[in-house]
Order: structure tokens, then sequence, then C-alpha cells
């Protein structure tokens, strides 16, 4: 992706992923949006000839609308916002998230619906193409006002000040904008407001945990289908007739997933008539269990993708008729809400890999694998801690899975007395998408151990992913710190190691 264009109305998910991957060299706006700009800035200018008092444009913000701001002192209000409102503490986001953000914000800018001026415009869409992140603090948004706190960590840039990082090394905002060959801008009247009011960073991070997510839905199916091949399973609760009588679309496309990695196996041809009438929960119900997760995720993908074509300041002008509405675009709890199902939703592909993981380390349910898969049982310990890490993981997900949206806290003299918590969500999304990554990770590598100790071979797509596993970590040859294969498989399954090799191998794998 050499250029990307902003329209205002097209981003989606799968246009932010590739951009994630391989940044744009530059940013562009088609004609018609550029219009919308001077459109939506004329209007502004029109309101500051007339004198005509309007919030955020010249009076102050908050419990201070009612204070009238003059003409000569319109600059210096906006700097002030962005100086006052850059109170973020914390942590300090990925280069990722505050990119996404950026993104975002401009898009939303874009629709000419928020009054900046062509310049500052300009300069956001530079900075994302040339490389210059914002250093921007973890904590700090309720999620209604929008994400002021963040945004004015990124809006202090733009005016030069604020810290960012460019080509690795973190430095003054004002000397990343010159290194990267860019000037700040002085903000004019609504900009400031324009750059900060709004739900960007919310979106981000659930953004980036959803594009993770998607992932993370694909190798489940993979880590249980080597499991179920290493258990001696069967793949009769897979097939497509049973699923048809409940047709939840996320279920078919697990079974149909789980029927296709599964075919060809010698493996599970060798005891197909072994008498075992049905196998636990923990692998007949896995379409079931991860098609729900994949549903969840539909509702979620159909919230961000909306949001990300979205107006959320405030207020919004409309350039054709005059008018300036105040409103409440900015309150984060549709996102907030999508963020914490998603977080259910993954945390649940979690909770049942490690039921079987349990079940491939458990030598009385493991179908004669060697106890906890270790090479020399007693002398070594093999994966038993691997199942503990596992456990931990899944029992912090319940926790971190307690909904942020049904929290609120009055904030700002109780003028906004209902916000959504909307960044406590995306960032438990997170930390949720974080884990299940690691308990899949066990899964993937206790499968990998299992199918080791069998004599037959898997199915010819398994055999690919048992190929892209042993690239990465060693065989079991007896205990080593397990740590290291765990995160290497983690960040082989972000990157999407495994279930790519598989869909080069399945056109069609969801």
């Amino acid at each position: 992706m050499k250029t990307l264009q902003l329209d205002g109305q097209s981003l989606d998910l799968s246009t932010l992923e590739q951009f994630l991957a391989a940044p744009p060299e530059q940013l562009v706006l088609t004609d018609t949006a550029w219009e919308r700009v001077r459109a939506a800035r004329h209007l502004v200018e029109e309101i500051l000839d007339s004198e005509r008092t309007v919030y955020g444009i010249n009076t102050g913000f908050g419990r201070l609308c009612s204070e009238r701001i003059s003409r000569a002192q319109g600059k210096q209000l906006q700097t002030n916002l962005i100086r006052s409102h850059a109170a973020g503490v914390g942590p300090s986001l990925p280069a990722d998230d505050v990119r996404t953000a950026l993104l975002l914000r401009a898009n939303t800018l874009v629709q000419g619906h928020s009054g900046v001026r062509e310049e500052t415009l300009q300069l956001l869409l530079d900075m994302l193409a040339r490389g210059v992140v914002p250093e921007v603090p973890a904590q700090g948004s309720v999620g209604a006002s929008g994400d002021l706190a963040p945004l004015a960590h990124v809006a202090l840039v733009v005016i030069g000040e604020g810290e960012a990082r460019y080509q690795g090394r973190l430095m003054a905002g004002g000397e990343a904008l010159a290194a990267a060959g860019l000037r700040p801008v002085q903000l004019e009247e609504k900009e400031g407001l324009a750059l900060i009011n709004g739900t960007q960073f919310t979106t981000a991070l659930s953004c980036t945990a959803y594009v993770r997510a998607r992932r993370l839905a694909r190798t489940a199916d993979i880590a249980c289908a080597l499991s179920t091949d290493a258990l001696l399973g069967t793949d009769v609760a897979f097939d497509a007739r049973l699923h048809a009588l409940r047709p939840h679309p996320g279920q078919v496309e697990s079974a149909r997933n789980l029927s296709r990695l599964l075919a060809g196996s010698p493996l599970k041809e060798s005891h197909r008539d072994c008498g075992r009438v049905q196998d636990a929960y923990a692998l007949r119900c896995s379409p079931q269990v991860h098609g729900a997760t994949r549903d969840a995720m539909r509702y979620v993908r159909g919230v961000l993708e909306c949001e990300m074509n979205s107006v959320t300041d405030n207020p919004i002008l409309f350039p054709d008729s005059g008018d300036v509405l105040s409103g409440g675009n900015f309150h984060a709890e549709p996102v907030a809400m999508a963020a914490d199902v998603l977080a259910i939703a993954c945390a649940e592909l979690a909770s049942i890999s490690e039921r079987r993981l349990e079940r491939l380390v458990n030598p009385d349910l493991s179908a004669g694998l060697p106890a906890f898969l270790a090479s020399e049982p007693g002398l070594t310990s093999g994966l038993m801690m691997v199942q503990v890490t596992a456990a931990a993981l899944v029992s912090e997900n319940k926790v971190l899975c307690h909904p942020a949206c049904v929290d609120s806290i009055p904030t700002s003299g109780n003028t906004e007395d209902h916000v959504s918590m909307g960044m406590h969500a995306a960032r438990k999304a997170q930390q949720v998408v974080t884990h299940v990554e690691l308990v899949l990770a066990t899964e993937l590598l206790a499968g990998y151990f299992a199918l080791g100790y069998r004599k037959l071979k898997t199915s010819p797509v398994l055999e690919a992913v048992r190929a892209r596993i042993a690239a990465r970590v060693p065989a079991p040859t007896g205990d080593r710190p397990w740590h290291k294969d765990i995160k290497i498989l983690a960040q082989g399954i972000r990157e999407a190691a495994f279930s790519g090799v598989v869909m080069e191998l399945l056109e069609d794998f969801a």
C-alpha cells in the first residue's frame, strides 16, 4: 500500500490491517473531501465574522461554556485547551495504537463537519506518512467528550510541543516534526477542540484488538484440530449436516474449518472403528464455542467500521445549512460495549483451549500419551507447568471480562455526568487478546509434542502447521524453560504464521 486515500466513508478493518502491516508512503484525500473541509472551515470564519456565539468556536469548554472568548483570544484559547487537556498518565500506548488513532482522527475530519483548516489536516496526514508517532499515555480517558487526554497528547505534537518518536527515537515533538521535514501549526478557532473531541483512541485500541482477535479465531480451529487428532478424537461432531440444523454462521464456519483441517489424516482413519461413541465437550463442542466467538466478532466489526467512518466531535458543523449543532456523538458507549463483547468472546477461545490442553497432558485423559507429554516422566516434568500457566491466564481473563461499559463516574463539574469507560474496555480487550494468544500457544505446543508420540501422520494441512511450529521451537527432547517456546508461538499467532499457511492451502478457510 504505497498510497492510502481517505474519503471519510470507506475505511474498514481490512484496510486498517494493511495499513498496520505496511505503512503507506502517502496519505491523500479525494477532491470532494478537500471541498468538504474547506466548506466547514468557511462556516467557522463566517461565524467569527458575525460574532455569533457558538460553543467551541468562541466560548470556553465543558462547564466553562458560558464564558465568551473574544476574537483576539481565540488562538490562545485553542493552545490552552491542548495544553490543559494533556493530562494523561501511565505507560505509553504502542505505536500501532497511536498511528491508528491518528488515521481515524484524520478520517473523521475529512468529512467536513469539524472546521479544521487544510494545513492542520495535512500535517496529520504527513505525520502518518513520515512516521512521526506522538508519545501518548494510556490512562486518562473516561470515554465521554471523547478521548480528550490521549488526543490532546497527539495535538501537542501538532503544535510543536509534547513528545514523539521518529525513526525509533523519543524526542521533543517539535524536534520530531523538524527531523521529518515538517513544521507545527498555530491552531485557530475550533481546531483544538476538533483535534481532541472524539472516540478515536477507544476505537483504535478496539480495532487493533479486533485485528489480532480475527487471527485468534482461525488459530483456535487449527489448535483444536491438532489436539483432536493427537487425542484420537473423531470428526463426526463436525459433520456439516449437524450444523445445518443449528445454522449460526460462526458455528457452521468453524465446523467446516475443522472438517477440512482433519481431512486426509491417516491417524484419524486408523481409529475410526475404535468403538468410542463421542468425545469430551472440549473437542466435540468446539464449533459451537468457537462459532459463538466468531458471531460476536461480527457484531464488533460492524460497530467498529461504523465508528471508523463517523463524525464524533462536538459541536458539529453543517456547511450546507449553516447550522452548528451540539450533541453527544463523542460518547463512546457503542464502542465500549463492543470492546467488552470482544473481550468476552475471545476469553472463551482460551477457556476451551485450556481444557483441550489438560486432556493432552493428563495421562488419565490423553489416550495413551505420556504423562504431561514428558520425554522421561518422573525424571522430566514435561508440560505440567505449561498447563498451570494456561489455567492462570484463563482465570485472569475472568476478572478482565467484567464489563467496563456498565461503570460511570461524573466529571467536568458534573456536566459530563454519564461516561462510557470506553478506553478501559478497549485496554482490557487488548489484555485478554494477549492472554488468549499465549493460551493458544500452549495448546499448539502440546499438540505438536503429542502428535510426535503417535506413529502415524496427521492430515497434510496439519502437517504443514507442524512444520511451521517445528521451525520455531525445538523437539521435546527433555525439560527446558518453556516460557521461550510459549512466547515464540504466541508471536507466530500474532503474525498469522499458522493461520497463514492454512489459508495458503485451503482457499476458503474462514
